[in-house]
């Protein structure tokens, strides 16, 4: 019988199914609130964006809700596992938060190496993308098309294919369940600005033909996104 492939899990996903698993066994309660994001990592013996990505995973699967200013509670059992609908079953997503610290590696340098190779072609697109942002910030969209656009201008300027491919897979992920919903928690008109003058700052030294600074502008922004999306519950606006 033929060796049978099999895909190692997420680690967010181990971490969800373990706390599905404290659900189960009654530990947790239907109705009742989840410990602490802290108090679930040190219980579990593991980092707290990976708790957050994991929560995350069991409020789309509908196994809790999250009440922003309140708390996280447990809604139900969950599916069985043989269920079809089972999100934690599905072909794995990687976890929003471990794209946002691989990016912070690979763009840092996309950075730097654009401030050295960038035409005046590719600072006119990325100029074209952040205006773009501000237009849509300005009027209340979130501009995460003009965001990739920009994000994308600096990789085409290393005229580099593997690492155009690369951010694209990167960015694609943004499209998931899991990174939306965080989105849906954490991206505000607030955050939006900051995120943009981050982009000013990241733009500049690339006009500038400032390496170095590329890559610590590039490093700060990506820094800064982690930190708003690894933010207190408490802290998020509500979706009401």
């Amino acid at each position: 019988m033929p060796d049978k492939s099999v895909e190692p899990q997420r680690l967010y996903r181990q971490i969800a199914k373990q706390i599905q698993d404290l659900i189960k066994s009654g530990e947790f309660a239907v109705g009742s609130r989840l410990p602490a994001e802290r108090d679930l990592a040190t219980q579990l013996s593991v980092s707290r964006p990976s708790v957050r990505e994991a929560l995350i995973a069991l409020e789309v699967e509908g196994v809790i809700e999250v009440r922003t200013g309140s708390g996280i509670y447990v809604k139900s059992l969950g599916q069985s596992s043989h269920s079809k609908s089972n999100y934690l079953n599905t072909p794995a997503e990687w976890g929003p938060l471990e794209v946002m610290r691989a990016r912070l590696f690979i763009e840092a340098e996309m950075a730097a190496l654009a401030a050295e190779y960038a035409s005046p072609a590719d600072i006119k697109a990325m100029s074209a993308a952040l205006k773009g942002m501000e237009k849509d910030a300005k009027a209340g969209r979130i501009p995460r098309d003009n965001d990739i656009a920009f994000h994308m201008a600096i990789a085409n300027a290393c005229a580099n294919s593997v690492m155009q491919d690369t951010l694209k897979l990167y960015l694609q992920a943004r499209n998931g369940p899991l990174f939306e919903r965080l989105g849906d928690y954490f991206e505000s008109p607030a955050s939006w600005v900051s995120a943009i003058a981050e982009h000013h700052e990241v733009l500049a030294a690339i006009q500038a033909h400032d390496s170095q600074g590329a890559r610590k502008t590039m490093q700060k922004h990506l820094r800064q996104a982690h930190k708003r999306f690894s933010a207190s519950w408490r802290s998020a606006p509500s979706r009401a």
